[in-house]
């Protein structure tokens, strides 16, 4: 968990360091704010052995609402939440899971991976290796039979 953690973490910071409105000593304070803050969190809800389980609760959210998270952090370096809002994109999403670290910037974003390892070997081989690889499971099953309704001026 320590490396999906601290990879989210420095992903954050870069993006405030890119801001150039921050010190180093801010940075790192708030990076080891977030660190001890999302481990805290994720706690009890890392699954090693099925890396999806718990994947919602440990999604790290900015969509018109600053995640409680990094705000806690924020406020930890004199940060206000309106502040951190102007300093971060509007609108993104993290996946901190076991194995595995994802981002998205925007709701249409491409998902982009930060961090990847390959899980130990399983008992079950039809289990998928990632929560990305179950969305692709998922996709690739047929699709259920719909009708369209087409709407001309």
């Amino acid at each position: 968990m320590k490396t999906e953690v601290s990879t989210a973490v420095n992903f954050i910071t870069k993006l405030l360091r890119g801001t150039g409105l921050l010190s180093e000593e801010q940075l790192h304070h708030f990076s080891l704010s977030l660190e001890e803050a999302l481990g805290e969190h994720y706690q009890h809800h890392w699954f090693p052995d099925a890396p999806c389980r718990g994947s919602g609760y440990r999604c790290i959210r900015i969509n018109h609402k600053m995640d409680p998270l990094i705000g806690k952090a924020a406020l930890t370096i004199g940060l206000t939440r309106q502040q951190l809002f102007s300093l971060l994109p509007s609108e993104l999403t993290m996946w901190v899971d076991p194995y595995e670290v994802c981002y998205r910037i925007g709701e249409d974003g491409s998902i982009c991976v930060l961090y990847e390892s390959t899980p130990p070997p399983k008992m079950d081989p039809s289990s998928a290796d990632s929560c990305k690889e179950e969305l692709r499971i998922v996709r690739s099953s047929p699709s259920k039979p719909f009708n369209m309704m087409t709407v001309s001026s």
